[in-house]
């Protein structure tokens, strides 16, 4: 079975260094987004799902197969992946694996019940040519590891 490459296009901030990455090592790539994102690419597959929300989150864990990488921003679609034994990586250039998985989630469950407290969550900092770098660099990695 031939890898390949999803991306949960909804926020997602490294959509074209994905597919450029992709196209440079052969590997397919489906970018998969709302009706309210308008992308296109000449490499790329383009999936185009419902607005409702996580309709691209299913849309993925539905399609993909084992090995396949998944670049995502959300957690929880991180966690079906991994329950079909896909890869994830989310925009920082961070794997998301079986060791890490259930620390992020139970982070992600104190910092929902934090803003429903009316606490301040994270301040979340620009996104920096370091950031781009790094998950250039994290995506290389997890496609030599996957060859």
């Amino acid at each position: 079975m031939i890898m390949r490459i999803w991306i949960d296009a909804d926020g997602c901030p490294v959509v074209a260094q994905t597919i450029k990455i992709a196209k440079k090592a052969a590997i397919p790539v489906t970018v998969v987004k709302n009706y309210a994102i308008e992308l296109s690419s000449e490499y790329a597959e383009i999936v185009t799902v419902d607005i409702s929300r996580d309709a691209a989150d299913y849309y993925i864990a539905n399609h993909i197969s084992k090995d396949d990488i998944v670049v995502t921003q959300d957690n929880g679609l991180a966690a079906m992946v991994l329950a079909k034994e896909g890869r994830c990586i989310n925009v920082n250039g961070r794997e998301i694996n079986p060791l890490n998985i259930d620390f992020i989630l139970d982070s992600r469950h104190h910092g929902r019940v934090a803003r429903m407290q009316n606490q301040r969550g994270p301040r979340h900092k620009k996104r920096s040519a370091q950031d781009d770098h790094d998950f250039e660099s994290g995506l290389m990695a997890m496609i030599l590891a996957n060859k």
